[in-house]
């Protein structure tokens, strides 16, 4: 899968470039023990950091970061960017505009008396013939003080323009800096095509794998890891 990110000639030394997820993970995540004590259990058991689809889906696709520091002071946002005059036309210059409280009223991301924010693009986003850009909140990251917005661009044909990024503030008692290169979207292409969804029952042989492999998984440290994860190979910029 070839993702091509295109910006404005005049801002390209100036923004963080897209990176790989793998490349964000949290300080949270890699302080983390690998195990610990579990007085239920009697013995030392795995952390969230030792589950490899935790991990994975940390990892899978790539992060659009925020381009430059955004202080937050009583729900107040304001930065210092100071980036030359795009060359392009309707091309924003800030890099968090808003979405005014109407936009959401009625759904479950609503906050009375509060507008959402929108994380603005300044990449352009293109992926291959029959593919669409799946974005949603950094995986597992609860830490951050917004939650993204999730959302399904045709980036096979929406490709000359940037894709913002709304985003609902999720604490209001928050009073300093996100700063730049924060990840403020986890992004991945998927198909386009809808699955086609099949329903059966177990036969003996499902059965017996079934009891097996819950006995191996429940008995055996790393099963998982070590016999059905698959090699993930890593993302190459250029």
């Amino acid at each position: 899968m070839r993702v091509i990110f295109r910006c404005d000639p005049m801002l390209v030394e100036h923004l963080p470039r897209p990176v790989p997820a793998r490349g964000a993970l949290p300080d949270w995540l890699r302080a983390m023990p690998a195990t610990t004590y579990s007085a239920i259990h009697g013995r030392d058991i795995r952390t969230l950091k030792q589950c490899p689809p935790v991990v994975d889906a940390m990892t899978y696709g790539f992060m659009v970061l925020l381009p430059c520091d955004v202080a937050v002071d009583e729900g107040a946002f304001s930065w210092d960017w100071k980036i030359p005059d795009p060359v392009t036309q309707n091309h924003p210059r800030a890099p968090l505009s808003f979405h005014v409280q109407g936009q959401l009223a009625g759904s479950p991301l609503a906050n009375p008396g509060q507008a959402a924010l929108k994380f603005n693009s300044f990449w352009t986003i293109e992926v291959e013939e029959g593919w669409s850009l799946f974005a949603t909140h950094p995986v597992n990251r609860e830490d951050l003080p917004f939650r993204l917005v999730t959302g399904l661009v045709d980036s096979d044909r929406f490709t000359d323009g940037g894709i913002n990024f709304p985003a609902v503030w999720t604490k209001p008692e928050f009073s300093g800096v996100l700063r730049k290169g924060t990840p403020v979207a986890q992004c991945f292409a998927v198909p386009r095509a809808a699955p086609q969804l099949e329903y059966e029952v177990f036969d003996e042989k499902r059965q017996a794998a079934y009891t097996q492999t819950v006995a191996d998984v429940l008995s055996t440290p790393g099963v998982y890891r070590k016999r059905f994860r698959a090699r993930r190979g890593h993302a190459i910029g250029k």
